[in-house]
């Protein structure tokens, strides 16, 4: 099935301000190795272009390819709510990092991370461009920073699950880890199971992983970023879940249902909710209107969680992919003291 149907009306998920005579001229091979060396990252919150500027950037580049930075295009089958590359977009310019596993698989950071590092080492060892894009803040964190991911302890965690005082077990993480137990609420439950899970699943202490998300250090990834007025980003949200459902988006949740789906899959916006009206517990327009508003708040904490990272060059869209390479030409023109050496592209090429 061909995946995400192209269309004319900017409002929907095309930039549509993209003038066509950017991509006339290609890099010389000179600036294409230059930038290689400063690994090109467009983020930003959902239906702001990012997939569309990073096409049009590899197409000028040349030799470029994409890697998605994106929780849920991991997943096969889960393609119009993703809003995942057309197969034609993946023939012309090579992707990597989507339809990695099934819809009923649970796919960790950690393990993202691992492949993410891996391709960007192939990719830069073949000579080509790494150009990363993506919307999962934790994902892109963990792919630059390379942050030292805690693992997964199912058995421990139902145990903890099966305490119903939150306060109970933040008094017994005071008691295990108490750096880790001083840097949480003790009724935020989320994060006081998951630092007395890796505590106790790992016998290492939850805070001595590595410095965590607060620290932002040099990175040879140039990161661009894509603002949108909120009320225009707002418009091409709604504008983008009314597309979808013209092309199908329903259907391609109905096959989900009748397959195993993981929690992390069945979670992934506007497939929660149209699985909810499948279920009966919702009509359709419920589910859109609540899908719309989920995605809203989403595009905020996105908005949000960006926003604290100071490496990031903001552009004011809608953006031509003319300002994306001149921003990037910038930075890698900078000192070398943030490049890749040869023991990050170890790492890389290792994952």
């Amino acid at each position: 099935m061909e995946r995400r149907a192209e269309t004319d009306d900017p409002g929907i998920d095309r930039v549509g301000d993209i003038d066509p005579a950017c991509d006339a001229r290609r890099l010389t091979s000179p600036e294409r190795a230059r930038l290689a060396e400063r690994p090109l990252v467009i983020v930003g919150p959902t239906a702001s272009g990012k997939s569309d500027l990073a096409m049009a950037t590899a197409r000028i580049v040349g030799g470029a390819e994409i890697v998605s930075l994106d929780s849920m295009q991991v997943y096969r089958g889960m393609d119009m709510g993703t809003a995942k590359p057309s197969d034609a977009e993946q023939a012309e310019v090579p992707h990597h990092l989507i339809d990695l596993l099934d819809p009923g698989e649970d796919f960790a950071v950690a393990e993202f991370q691992t492949r993410a590092h891996a391709v960007i080492g192939e990719i830069r060892g073949r000579g080509a461009v790494p150009v990363l894009v993506g919307g999962t803040g934790l994902y892109v964190r963990a792919v630059l920073d390379n942050l030292e991911i805690p693992g997964r302890y199912p058995q421990v965690r139902g145990e903890l699950e099966a305490e119903a005082d939150t306060e109970a077990l933040h008094r017994r993480l005071q008691d295990l880890d108490p750096v880790a137990a001083t840097r949480m609420e003790p009724s935020n439950r989320r994060r006081v199971v998951r630092a007395l899970e890796v505590t106790l699943g790992s016998a290492r202490p939850f805070s001595s992983y590595g410095p965590g998300l607060a620290h932002y250090p040099a990175t040879p990834f140039v990161q661009v970023g894509l603002r949108w007025e909120r009320d225009r980003l707002d418009e091409r949200i709604i504008a983008r879940y009314l597309r979808q459902m013209a092309d199908g988006f329903l259907d391609e949740v109905r096959a989900l249902a009748a397959g195993p789906i993981s929690r992390t899959a069945s979670q992934a916006l506007g497939y929660k909710e149209l699985l909810a009206h499948l279920r009966g517990q919702l009509t359709l327009d419920e589910a859109l209107d609540l899908a719309v508003t989920r995605t809203r708040r989403f595009a905020r904490r996105q908005e949000r969680w960006f926003r604290r990272d100071r490496r990031i060059t903001w552009l004011e869209a809608p953006v031509q992919p003319s300002e994306i390479i001149a921003t990037w030409r910038k930075a890698a023109e900078r000192t070398a003291a943030t490049q890749f050496d040869a023991q990050s592209f170890r790492m890389c090429s290792q994952g």
